[in-house]
């Protein structure tokens, strides 16, 4: 979903009137009026077409700007040195424990299954995060997900069930997957689901019923079919506006005809 505001602010930057806008993305002038103003939606190619004009990327228009409540820093290569850029990610504790519980629910409903290690874990708690994003417009844990080669990956992952494992509120296993190593988890307590509301697990439980029997390959494959995941740069932050833009093969929301 693009911010209006932001368009606005784009356009008025250049200096470039709204029938110029409209001729380039082959729309009316009238239709995008209806865009700028909010009461009308980009398509995905109208939206790509924006990009161009306004030389940015896809991402950065439809983020609009910084993600709320967390702060991120790219630390940059030291010459002659050859490290990957350090994400800080700095979780409010409310979603700290929201995403423990998330995660404790999805290992006591499918953490037994063979296939649910923790590449099956990330795709799973980033379809949770961005259909619920999709179907309410609102966070569900609201964590944050960087683009690797074998799909998104929840930046917060590690080190809180580091912080776990030594409160004893899991483990960490190691087992064979067919011929691969899984890393798996263990919940050592039981979830608090009071953190949840019964739309978010509702919500939750449908995600687990439809993705949780995919293997690594299969979720990562799946992934790789979605726009957020697309649009993101490798290494960079996946945008939950990226929802918005979905095609059907991932979209879960009923959308009105146009």
């Amino acid at each position: 979903m693009i911010k209006h505001k932001f368009l606005l602010e784009l356009r008025n930057k250049q200096a470039l009137s709204q029938a110029f806008v409209a001729g380039k993305i082959g729309v009316s002038r009238a239709s995008y009026i209806e865009i700028e103003k909010g009461a009308k939606e980009l398509t995905i190619s109208q939206a790509n077409k924006i990009a161009e004009i306004f030389n940015i990327s896809l991402s950065e228009l439809i983020s609009g700007d910084k993600i709320p409540d967390i702060k991120v820093s790219i630390k940059k290569d030291v010459p002659g040195k050859k490290e990957k850029p350090e994400i800080r990610i700095d979780v409010p504790q409310k979603n700290l424990k929201k995403f423990k519980e998330v995660l404790l629910y999805i290992l006591e409903k499918v953490g037994s299954k063979s296939n649910v290690g923790m590449t099956v874990l990330y795709k799973l708690l980033y379809f949770i995060d961005f259909d619920y994003y999709e179907k309410f417009e609102e966070q569900l844990v609201g964590a944050t997900y960087i683009k690797n080669h074998f799909g998104p990956t929840p930046v917060e992952f590690k080190k809180i069930v580091e912080s776990m494992e030594l409160k004893g509120e899991l483990e960490t296993v190691k087992s064979k997957y067919f011929l691969h190593e899984q890393t798996k988890y263990l919940p050592r307590r039981e979830s608090d689901i009071s953190v949840l509301n019964a739309r978010e697990i509702k919500h939750v439980d449908e995600v687990l019923s439809r993705l949780s029997d995919k293997n690594a390959t299969e979720l990562s494959d799946y992934s790789h079919q979605d726009i957020p995941w697309l649009i993101a740069k490798d290494g960079q932050i996946i945008k939950y506006e990226g929802v918005f833009y979905r095609t059907e093969e991932t979209s879960v929301r009923e959308y009105e005809p146009d």
